[in-house]
């Protein structure tokens, strides 16, 4: 997978006796090379749109292109959620290195593409990891866990990134490293959509779109 398109994407909610409807027709799509920012207020739908492009919500309405099919690799569909995902009986270095294993066991050594360690150390010490590889989830702050979990979305250079709130928990100095590692990413092919409340994070994007009450417009909030 190399960029998406959603056409027409409708997701509704039932909360008690009301219908919630969270996305209302979303059309978007996402070439390979992009970097485009999802902005819009909490609430908005920007994380619903997400949990649809990646598969863990199915629309009520409207189709994905391509599909998205449950046994796409990390290669294909890399996710950096805001609740990160580590597994805490993992390393911080062997979190990154996740994706790669789980390939590993899907492929044939030889149907598997190139070394992914030497990215993981390269990510881990450009993130400022490196002295942290061997350490767990819980011995690592909340923002040194948001920079692994994006290491390990990068790690397998996948076709199509989605990033929610990647510079939540960054400072300044952290956040643009990230958001420098995801810019070259899309110059690498890959097509990356960060939803975010950063303005200096869609500042940097090609594309921007915002989102209120699930419609999508071009161009940044006033």
């Amino acid at each position: 997978m190399s960029g998406f398109a959603a056409r027409g994407v409708v997701k509704r909610f039932t909360r008690g006796a009301e219908t919630v409807t969270a996305l209302a027709g979303v059309d978007l799509a996402v070439g390979g090379g992009q970097f485009m920012a999802l902005v819009g207020p909490s609430g908005s739908g920007k994380s619903t749109l997400l949990a649809v492009l990646c598969g863990w919500e199915a629309p009520d309405e409207g189709t994905l292109e391509p599909p998205v099919d449950a046994d796409q690799g990390w290669s294909d569909l890399a996710l950096v959620p805001q609740a990160l995902g580590l597994v805490a009986d993992l390393s911080l270095l062997d979190n990154v290195l996740l994706p790669a294993r789980l390939r590993e066991r899907r492929f044939t050594p030889t149907d598997v593409p190139g070394d992914p360690v030497p990215l993981a150390h390269r990510l881990m010490a450009d993130f400022g990891l490196e002295h942290l590889a061997d350490r767990y989830p819980h011995q690592a702050s909340l923002g040194e866990q948001q920079r692994v979990a994006v290491a390990r979305a990068l790690v397998l250079r996948p076709g199509l990134l989605l990033a929610d709130e990647p510079t939540a928990h960054q400072d300044r100095d952290h956040a643009d490293v990230l958001l420098d590692a995801l810019r070259d990413a899309a110059l690498d092919g890959t097509a990356v959509l960060l939803a975010t409340h950063d303005e200096v994070a869609w500042s940097r994007a090609d594309r921007v779109v915002s989102m209120r009450d699930g419609r999508l417009t071009d161009g940044a909030p006033a």
